[in-house]
């Protein structure tokens, strides 16, 4: 297939572009800066300008393009959330959609499917309870964002396209993502669960998510929200007590959550709130999860 892949310089995109390589897709990315990226990016990558925002040059690739995978947007972890921080989570994700939209409707030969990031955000925090993609939206700004978000992307199943969400959890790989800000005070022997340790944390391995990616490209059946989420959601006190032993450190100094606010703000709901999100459709769909387990999949991570 040729693939036109936005936001394929990432924590999860640039290792999306490998494993589509090796299947022996054509690859189209997207780029601010196309010369930085030709360094890790191998020569059969097709590169294009984009500002991330508008259409340009890069939209004629979408005219014939099999999919577009979209995982454009600013990572809302390691930043306060000041007014400016979130206008630009929020346009970075909503733009690049839209432009992404504007580029399928004027293509004389549209893509087939659009498989769009999205996030678990998108309920809200939910204290008890099985959360599949039939939930309803929750309260707040990431739900907010989300929200507005999938919202451009469902314009383009008004043009004949397939359209997936894939609402993710916190994505395990200690190169980026959330879990990279929690490995240090591990090492340092300070790691410990983060407020009341009893909100709930639903994960994903990368090496699952991009399964999942390539799940929604291929399989028909396949379409609107899409929890990728492991089966096995787990509390934050069972996450960090999972991450100690993966690391061989004690997960036993505990952040109390008016620290957290103290330091990050309204940007500390991200760790002090969450939702036991179950997988429904991937389960039903026959996906076939990697890493099921938790500490299978941190494990995993710490081998490398």
């Amino acid at each position: 297939m040729k693939i036109v892949l936005s936001g394929g310089t990432g924590f999860i995109g640039s290792a999306l572009l490998k494993r589509l390589l090796e299947a022996g897709h054509t690859l189209v990315l997207p780029t601010r800066n196309p010369a930085k990226a030709r360094s890790f990016a191998e020569s059969r990558v097709i590169l294009v300008q984009w500002d991330g925002r508008n259409l340009g040059v890069w939209a004629k690739e979408v005219d014939g393009a099999d999919a577009v995978v979209n995982l454009a947007g600013e990572p809302v972890v390691g930043k306060r959330w000041t007014d400016e921080q979130k206008s630009q989570i929020l346009g970075s994700r909503v733009d690049a959609t839209k432009a992404i939209v504007a580029a399928i409707e004027q293509a004389s030969m549209r893509p087939s499917v659009l498989v769009n990031a999205s996030a678990v955000g998108y309920y809200g925090h939910v204290a008890s309870g099985d959360v599949t993609e039939s939930h309803p939206r929750g309260r707040g700004f990431l739900a907010d964002t989300c929200e507005q978000w999938e919202r451009a992307a469902r314009e383009a199943e008004k043009l004949g396209v397939r359209v997936v969400s894939l609402r993710t959890g916190i994505v395990l790989e200690k190169d980026g993502g959330a879990l990279s800000k929690m490995i240090p005070p591990f090492q340092m022997f300070a790691g410990g669960p983060l407020g009341s340790g009893r909100q709930w944390v639903p994960w994903i391995h990368r090496d699952d998510l991009i399964g999942i990616v390539l799940a929604a490209l291929e399989n028909k059946n396949l379409s609107g929200p899409v929890n990728a989420t492991a089966p096995e959601p787990a509390t934050m006190k069972a996450f960090c007590a999972a991450l100690g032993r993966a690391m061989h450190r004690p997960s036993w100094a505990p952040v109390p959550a008016f620290v957290l606010r103290i330091l990050l703000g309204e940007s500390s709901e991200v760790l002090l709130t969450g939702q036991r999100a179950i997988p429904q459709k991937l389960q039903a769909s026959g996906y076939t999860f990697r890493y099921s387990n938790l500490d299978s999949a941190l494990s995993a991570v710490f081998r490398r």
